[in-house]
């Protein structure tokens, strides 16, 4: 009888926020998850958990019987711990990292990327079905192999290059980091005149659907379309007593008008 995808013994390397909802994701759609390694033996132990595996804090100790390992750590870490993941795994194994900023040839033979496109938090489960998963892989038959399991939880699965890659989390970083630390910044300067983040809330979720049906640059309103120098001016000496916000007020503002 022919296996399922499903029965593909897998280690998870890593439990952080990607990690941890990749892997109940993968359990609660019947993958076998048989052992989850990470550095903090609290975060290793917790996830190991919710998956039913078993967990580890030591890469010599990682099960080398998987047919799958899935490497989601920081960059950092992932560049400090790499020879040891490598260390010790049958020939046949398949390593994967979800890196969106990590070439797939950082290391060598049966290697592939499954990257899911998405901002993650341990505290927060999101729906992968319209997550977008970019698969590159050093085979067409492990590209078809890793395809075939993101396709399980999500609707879009697409192709995609290191260099495409490269410019995918390039552009999440504006899309989503930036974002946030805009609403990180707003929620501050709220809180100095008494007023609760939430106000914003109505106002972020508008923001965000608009981009559903119109272009961004389409979408864009603002004093800063049309230079309007009496708000921007009035704005920039609201902030007078912080150099570095107010110098990025005004180097965003510019940005805006001149793209229009």
């Amino acid at each position: 009888m022919k296996r399922s995808i499903e029965d593909t013994p897998i280690v998870l390397i890593g439990a952080g926020n990607l990690a941890t909802n990749l892997a109940k994701a993968l359990y609660r759609k019947g993958f076998r998850i048989v052992q989850v390694y990470s550095r903090t033996e609290e975060s290793a132990r917790e996830l190991a958990q919710k998956v039913e595996a078993e967990y580890t804090t030591d890469l010599a100790e990682v099960n080398p019987y998987a047919k799958l390992y899935i490497v989601s750590l920081k960059d950092s870490a992932f560049a400090e711990l790499l020879p040891g993941i490598v260390e010790g795994k049958r020939e046949e194994a398949l390593m994967v990292h979800t890196a969106g900023s990590i070439p797939m040839n950082v290391w060598e033979g049966h290697v592939g990327v499954f990257y899911p496109m998405q901002t993650f938090s341990k505290q927060r489960e999101v729906d992968f079905k319209e997550i977008p998963f970019f698969i590159e892989a050093s085979s067409t038959e492990d590209a078809a192999f890793l395809k075939a399991i993101a396709s399980t939880l999500s609707n879009r699965v697409y192709d995609a290059d290191s260099e495409q890659r490269k410019s995918l989390h390039l552009a999440a970083v504006f899309t989503c980091n930036f974002t946030n630390h805009m609403y990180a910044l707003a929620a501050e300067l709220l809180k100095k005149y008494n007023l609760p983040f939430d106000v914003m809330l109505p106002l972020i979720d508008e923001t965000a659907r608009k981009v559903h049906e119109l272009e961004p640059k389409t979408a864009q309103t603002g004093p800063a379309i049309r230079y309007d120098e009496n708000v921007i001016g009035n704005h920039l000496r609201m902030l007078a007593d912080d150099p570095a916000m107010q110098r990025l007020y005004e180097l965003l503002s510019r940005s805006i008008h001149e793209r229009q």
